[in-house]
């Protein structure tokens, strides 16, 4: 059955960072930490940015005026010296002009990229980063995306507890009079916040909770979609939903189960995929956190070791690794060995450390001589 419900609204929701399922090497708490930390660095930036684009194109509106006042002061001097000054200031409000329409078109590049970014728990009730889909009403006035965005902030601070308590709800009659006791839930707002609170659960493994929340979450949907084809406002018709799902009506229920399992399925692909991201994220941290002194990864360098090397390493036995040099070619040997360093996988001798350059040409050279000395980390 084709799907009643448009999902394109939901193409930009990011998930909370307290999931805990994960590949069972890396460390849970670790990884969602970091992942939470870098997404609010990453906010912050962003926030500053547009905060020094606001500010420079005031200072640059500031010196605009300034120069207009300027050139229009000394357009009513008939001195030679004035009409000199007046060319240089002509020339500098023209410079600015410039300079304002520069700043302006940075400012709206910055602000459409801020209304591109995923919606997560964090960015729901912050400014500057909040996104709403405008309520069905008929004969309303399009709202600006400005206000779009206060009214779903405003509505989010203050009504998250009451979307929550819905989210949870398992009864028809249950849900319907917790409407009728709060009809302001009856709004897209809600039904955007419950599909975060779905991904979430679905990544955190509660997948009980998850499905129990995506009934109440197309139930919403359900009556947004009513409440439009019926063009009234969604909070007069919720009740016509309920009396259609009560009763005999199968056709009405089974578009509302093939819809319930389609959402669930696509929360459980949005899920994955997060949750795919951000491992890659981490992996790439934590190969970037291993780089040796020389920028080489030392799993990787160790992978490209011949066996009998590896051996050595993982005996850390200095020993079969002098034997094991001592057999190899003279050139391989010295660039297996220099990618051990630039990894990190061979410390050299603290003796060395007097220059650089020196250490790198008597790595090879000394290593017979040094082998008793040194250690293998």
């Amino acid at each position: 059955m084709t799907s009643r419900i448009d999902y394109s609204v939901w193409d930009h929701i990011e998930v909370s960072d307290d999931e805990d399922d994960t590949h069972p090497n890396i460390d849970t708490p670790s990884l969602f930490k970091w992942r939470h930390e870098a997404r609010v660095e990453r906010m912050d930036q962003f926030i500053k940015a547009g905060e020094d684009l606001e500010k420079g194109l005031a200072e640059s509106k500031r010196k605009l005026t300034e120069a207009q006042k300027k050139t229009k002061n000394l357009s009513s001097s008939v001195t030679d010296d004035a009409k000199a000054e007046l060319s240089k200031a002509q020339a500098e409000e023209k410079r600015l002009k410039k300079e304002e329409r520069d700043w302006e078109k940075k400012l709206e590049d910055h602000r459409r990229e801020e209304k591109k970014m995923p919606w997560n728990v964090d960015t729901l009730c912050k400014e500057g980063f909040s996104k709403s889909v405008m309520n069905v009403k008929p004969d309303v006035k399009e709202e600006t995306e400005e206000q779009k965005e206060q009214k779903h902030k405003t509505f989010v601070e203050k009504y998250e507890k009451e979307i929550k308590h819905f989210g949870m709800m398992k009864r028809w009659d249950d849900s319907q009079k917790y409407l009728s006791d709060n009809p302001h839930l009856v709004c897209e707002e809600t039904a955007n916040y419950l599909v975060i609170m779905c991904i979430d659960l679905e990544v955190e493994e509660k997948k009980a909770l998850m499905e129990q929340v995506a009934h109440q979450t197309i139930v919403m949907q359900f009556i947004l979609e009513l409440a439009k084809s019926l063009k009234v406002d969604p909070r007069g018709c919720f009740r016509q939903f309920f009396d259609k799902i009560k009763t005999a009506d199968q056709q009405y229920q089974d578009a509302f189960n093939d819809e319930l399992e389609s959402f669930k399925q696509r929360v459980r692909g949005r899920a994955k995929i997060r949750i795919e991201r951000a491992m890659k994220e981490y992996e790439e941290e934590e190969r970037q956190k291993r780089l040796g002194p020389g920028g080489l990864d030392p799993a990787e360098v160790y992978e490209s070791l011949p066996e009998e090397m590896q051996k050595c390493f993982d005996e850390k036995d200095i020993a079969m690794l002098q034997t094991v040099i001592t057999k190899l070619d003279p050139t391989e040997a010295k660039v297996h060995m220099k990618r051990c360093i630039d990894s990190g996988l061979w410390v050299p001798n603290s003796r060395a450390d007097e220059g650089d350059d020196k250490e790198e040409e008597a790595t090879y050279e000394e290593l017979n001589k040094e082998m008793g000395e040194q250690k293998i980390e």
